[in-house]
Formats: C-alpha cells, structure tokens, sequence
C-alpha cells in the first residue's frame, strides 16, 4: 500500500508516474495532432503554427475528397484481400518453418538456420528480385505481393525460440501416442504458443497492410492497386498540382493529407487494443536466448 511508504519512495513512486505519463503523451500525441488537423478547417490550418491541441474549427472536407476517389472502396477490398492471403501465407510458412527447425534431429538443421539468418542482411536487390518475380510468372497478380515476402526472417527466429521452450516430454508422450509432427505441431505446440502466434499475426498484418512499394514495383494494373498505394498517389496529388489550383483548393492540401493517413491507419488503430494483451508475453516467450 501506499500509505504504508516511507516519502521517499513515494517521491519515486511519484517521479516515475510523471515520467512515464509524459512518455505516453509524446506517444500520443502524434495521433491526436493528425486527427485534429485532419477536422480542422482548411483556412485556419494553413494560417496555423506549432502544435494542435484541438481541432481549429470543424470541417469534413479533406475526408470528403479523399473518399470520393473512385479507386478507394476497389483499393480497400484489394487490400482486405492481400492481408488476410498474404498474412495466412506468413502464418502458415513461419510456423512451419520454426517447428521443423527447433526439433531435434533434423539434417542440416544448424546450416539452414545460418542460410536464413544470411539473408537478414544481404539480398539479391530489386532488379534481381523484379527479374524473378516476372520470370516465374507472377508480376501484376497477387503473388508478387505476398510470396516474396512469406517469411520474415526476426519472426522466424522467435517462432523457432518459442517452440524450443515448450518441454520436449510433450512432444514424445504425444509420439507415444501415436502422432506424428503435423499432430503435435497443431495439438501441442500451437495451443501453447497462442500470446507469440497472437503478435506474429499482427506484425504480419500490419505489415501487409501498410506495405506500397512493392505493388508499385510489381503490379501495373490499377484495378489490383492496394490501399497504400492509392492514398500515396493522392498525397502527390495533393503535393504537386499547387500551380494548377485556385486558392481555395490549395487551402485543401494540408487537410487531405491528414484525412488520408487516418483513413489508412484507422484499421490498424482498431486491431491494435485487442491484441495488445499478448505482446509482452508473446515477445518474451519468443526471445531469443543461447
């Protein structure tokens, strides 16, 4: 209790209270600034300096412009689409990988680690990797997106260190029972490695969620273009065509780029609460460790 405290430790108590509230706000407030700006009217935004602590009057129209794009609802569902295939991809591949990798026994298993740990720091490049991605057939469908980058390496490795931590008397009165690994993979380890696969599904959502640069390189079909990819070409819009717009239009540029991140944020914004419970207890069941 801390009534039961002596004043110095809750001068202490106190301080770190402080602290870490400031902490907190400086990582809020960010988030709030861009949602302020992004109801703000256009004219008091522009004539605005230094930090927004509220909304500067109320105004709908940078949403307004960036939701009548036409490419948005088709951009949305290709994104929906790329996510839930591209992370299933991930999910799938990653655990796969981790478990064949942590057992005992495996041939080669210590030089397929190094191989995949190799590739954390060097790669083939972009021309190479675009020469492959077209050679097999992939450039502008889906695949381009979500099998180049099935498996991240970091995940893998804390995949394979939380399987490594699950008792290996699981695994053989499991085999005493007669199951082979795709049994004990799914009956034994994924039931105990819910908190890590919790945090891997959402590194890997958010990651294919937010992820551009591959679909500009990759796809050429407009109709197939993400989310991502969309609110970038309207923030250049909005960015490059001030020559070309009255003065009332050009009051609308900083508004649409607010509005345009919080529509492609507010998603990510929403998962993020129901599965924040398992990330300290996902990460630290899979650090890495001798």
């Amino acid at each position: 209790m801390i009534e039961n405290r002596s004043p110095g430790d809750r001068i202490f108590i106190g301080t770190v209270y402080i602290i870490t509230g400031l902490m907190a706000l400086m990582c809020l407030y960010p988030m709030l600034h861009v949602l302020f700006a992004s109801i703000s009217d256009p004219i008091r935004l522009m004539q605005h300096t230094g930090v927004i602590l509220k909304p500067l009057g109320f105004s709908l129209e940078g949403y307004k412009i960036v939701l009548k794009n036409p490419n948005i609802p088709v951009s949305y569902l290709n994104t929906i689409i790329y996510v839930a295939v591209g992370t299933s991809i991930n999910i799938l591949m990653t655990t796969l990988g981790a478990y064949a990798l942590s057992r005992k026994g495996y041939m080669f298993k210590k030089t397929i680690t190094l191989l995949i740990v190799f590739t954390m720091y060097f790669n083939g490049g972009l021309i190479p990797n675009f020469l492959l991605v077209k050679a097999l057939g992939m450039y502008n469908t889906i695949w381009a997106l979500v099998v180049p980058g099935a498996i991240s390496t970091w995940n893998l490795i804390v995949m394979k260190t939380c399987f490594q931590a699950i008792p290996v008397s699981l695994e053989e009165s499991a085999r005493l029972d007669g199951a082979n690994d795709f049994v004990i993979l799914l009956k034994v380890f994924l039931p105990l490695s819910k908190a890590t696969m919790a945090v891997m599904l959402l590194f890997y959502a958010v990651t294919q969620w937010s992820s551009w640069f591959n679909a500009m390189i990759y796809l050429s079909d407009r109709k197939k273009f993400p989310l991502q990819l969309i609110m970038r070409e309207i923030l250049i819009a909005n960015s490059t065509s001030g020559n070309t717009m009255d003065s009332d239009v050009m009051f609308l540029e900083e508004v649409v780029k607010y509005a345009t991140i919080i529509v492609s944020t507010v998603p990510v914004l929403c998962i993020y609460p129901f599965v924040q419970k398992y990330f300290m207890t996902g990460v630290m069941m899979g650090s890495v460790k001798e």
